[in-house]
């Protein structure tokens, strides 16, 4: 650590070896990258969406640059991994509030080897906690009952009735995402890490682990809901 050397109440003597930035290579800020942009990249690599905004702002907002840099990274890995079949893995339980909150999930790899590691493991451990704490409904959007989106969609129009209709659109679509990424698993922002969403995670155990892993499906039951629990099934892909 540098030590500075103090000659006077108003001057400062730098150290030998302490250099400021270049004058023509200011700091790297982040910069604000156009959210379509990230969720191309996201879409295209399977990388988290910080790494992806990392990417961009340090491409400039090139989307093929940005892959490249991800590429090398070894995070856009996870985007090839992320197709193959995963057909082993756990299923685990949680029990939570005393006994009030139960869940049971099931998370798939593509080796048992993979399924034993305690990284592996830990991951499903906060998978099981997230379902806990956060309710989802379904693992993802496609799993949505298109009936639900509907009732939502009018609800919401009716909420801004007498505004323009390219504005009305551009609202009613923002609530029902917000909706969606609050009762869809994957889209609900980690309760460990709320800077990063349950995909976000996946993508970044798949580079970890070197596998494709799957949430298949889970139940949680809570004490005194009439409807016994709610289970619900995933896709294959992550």
């Amino acid at each position: 650590m540098a030590e500075f050397v103090l000659l006077s109440p108003l001057r400062l003597l730098w150290p030998n070896n302490f250099t400021l930035p270049h004058p023509h290579k200011p700091l790297r800020i982040m910069a604000d990258i156009n959210p379509s942009l990230v969720k191309t990249l996201r879409e295209k690599t399977n990388a988290g969406m910080m790494d992806c905004k990392r990417a961009l702002t340090e491409a400039g907002g090139d989307l093929e640059k940005a892959e490249s840099i991800l590429r090398l990274k070894g995070i856009a890995s996870a985007g090839k991994k992320a197709s193959r079949t995963a057909k082993e893995g756990i299923v685990a339980s949680y029990i939570h509030l005393q006994g009030k909150v139960g869940v049971l999930v099931e998370i798939n790899c593509e080796t048992d080897f993979v399924a034993k590691n305690d990284n592996f493991r830990d991951f499903v451990k906060d998978i099981t906690l997230q379902i806990a704490a956060a309710h989802p409904l379904v693992v993802s959007r496609e799993q949505v009952d298109p009936a639900l989106i509907a009732s939502e969609r009018e609800i919401y129009t009716a909420q801004v009735q007498g505004k323009p209709a390219a504005i009305v659109e551009k609202i009613v679509d923002g609530k029902l995402d917000k909706f969606l990424s609050t009762i869809c698993l994957l889209e609900q922002a980690c309760i460990k890490n709320p800077d990063i969403t349950v995909k976000d995670l996946i993508g970044t155990k798949i580079s970890e682990l070197g596998e494709n892993i799957v949430i298949r499906r889970f139940t949680r039951y809570m004490v005194g809901e009439e409807s016994g629990g709610s289970e619900t099934e995933g896709e294959e892909a992550a």
